[in-house]
């Protein structure tokens, strides 16, 4: 599996930006185990980058890596959300999906 490159675009340290930070490492280290590279810009501090991505609301996410780019807005509270965002299928419960019993 390829490396995954996200960019988490947030303002300050609102409470809003510390759970996206949060939710966003909890979802990664779950399901990309260290298939990851996570860079963290805060508007404040990087006004162009932010500019030059047009982002107009944080916290946002976007997924450079692997193709194609995506982006996420919010506080990345709903993983299933934030998983289909990065293309990825919520890992099933192995008893889930399974109606026959078998």
């Amino acid at each position: 599996m390829d490396k995954f490159k996200l960019r988490l675009y947030i303002t300050g340290k609102t409470p809003k930006s510390e759970r996206a930070i949060a939710n966003l490492k909890e979802i990664c280290e779950k399901e990309l185990k260290g298939l990851y590279v996570l860079q963290i810009i805060d508007v404040l501090e990087s006004p162009q980058l932010a500019e030059d991505e047009k982002i107009l609301a944080t916290p946002t996410l976007i997924k450079d890596l692997p193709p194609p780019l995506k982006r996420i807005i919010g506080d990345l509270s709903d993983s299933d959300k934030v998983l289909l965002g990065l293309d990825l299928s919520p890992v099933l419960d192995s008893n889930q999906g399974k109606e026959d019993g078998r």
